[in-house]
């Protein structure tokens, strides 16, 4: 019987490589691998060898300084600092032309909650996906490789909200992990905060994601908190949700793009 598309993994594995397949593709070119991707498979990489029960990963922030075509891609990691609250851990992607992404991951060791009340931001009212209908559909060709949910147009100079729900696999074979899921989701951070009346103007060269937890579920909520642009470049920040609330923030910058994206 023939798979799913949507459980078509964006990676196929051979040998040491992880060899990246057509709807692995960015909205921005048909033949230049999604962002998310390398971030997704950093995330998944780290978590493996380096992940632990007793450790939270609290920051991962990923470098995407090459584009890269549909290639295979080869990930190397090594822990920079070992301590007994603290755990650091880098990481690079490479293809056929060498580098195309690195990242850096800080895991905190969980302990006892501290007393006392901290400001934290209204409780979020983003309606759920069954309430906003059917999912984005494909636009201007590209076919968004999740299913994504929006309360504003994609031109618009609105504050942005979504929901997101992975829908491929990562890997072949593997189940997605509550990291890897909000890794790949947290590139979005650009699009969202970026787009604006006229279009997408510009691409991102990174993307952190900080964490107070891991998402419960397989929903991931943003809502843009701001965009700042000057001289050709831009800033931009969000905040992350769950079903249950809050769980962190996601930071982009950006660099003007002589192709306009508009979706």
């Amino acid at each position: 019987m023939a798979e799913s598309a949507e459980n078509l993994p964006f990676l196929v594995v051979d040998g040491d490589a992880f060899v990246p397949q057509p709807h692995a593709r960015s909205p921005w070119s048909p033949d230049m691998l999604h962002g998310r991707i390398l971030g997704g498979l950093i995330a998944r990489t780290v978590e493996l060898e380096h992940g632990d029960p007793d450790f939270h990963f609290a920051r991962l922030t990923v470098d995407l300084f090459r584009n890269t075509p549909l290639v295979p891609l080869r990930v190397s990691t090594n822990r920079v600092r070992d301590g007994r609250r603290i755990r650091v851990v880098d990481a690079v992607v490479t293809a056929e032309q060498g580098p195309v992404g690195r990242a850096s991951a800080v895991l905190l060791r969980r302990g006892e909650q501290p007393p006392g009340e901290v400001w934290a931001p209204p409780v979020w009212d983003m309606p759920p996906p069954e309430r906003l209908g059917p999912p984005v559909p494909a636009s201007n060709g590209w076919e968004p490789p999740m299913h994504l949910w929006r309360t504003t147009p994609w031109q618009s100079k609105e504050r942005s909200r979504v929901w997101i729900r992975e829908i491929h696999p990562l890997v072949e074979g593997e189940k997605l992990t509550p990291f890897t899921r909000v890794a790949l989701a947290a590139e979005f951070v650009s699009p969202l905060t970026h787009m604006g009346s006229d279009g997408l103007h510009f691409i991102n060269a990174d993307y952190t994601l900080c964490l107070s937890r891991l998402p419960k579920g397989d929903l991931i909520g943003m809502e843009s908190g701001g965009h700042l642009s000057d001289a050709g470049v831009a800033v931009g920040q969000c905040t992350l949700y769950d079903e249950s609330g809050p769980i962190g923030y996601g930071a982009v910058t950006a660099v003007a793009n002589p192709v306009t994206m508009r979706l």
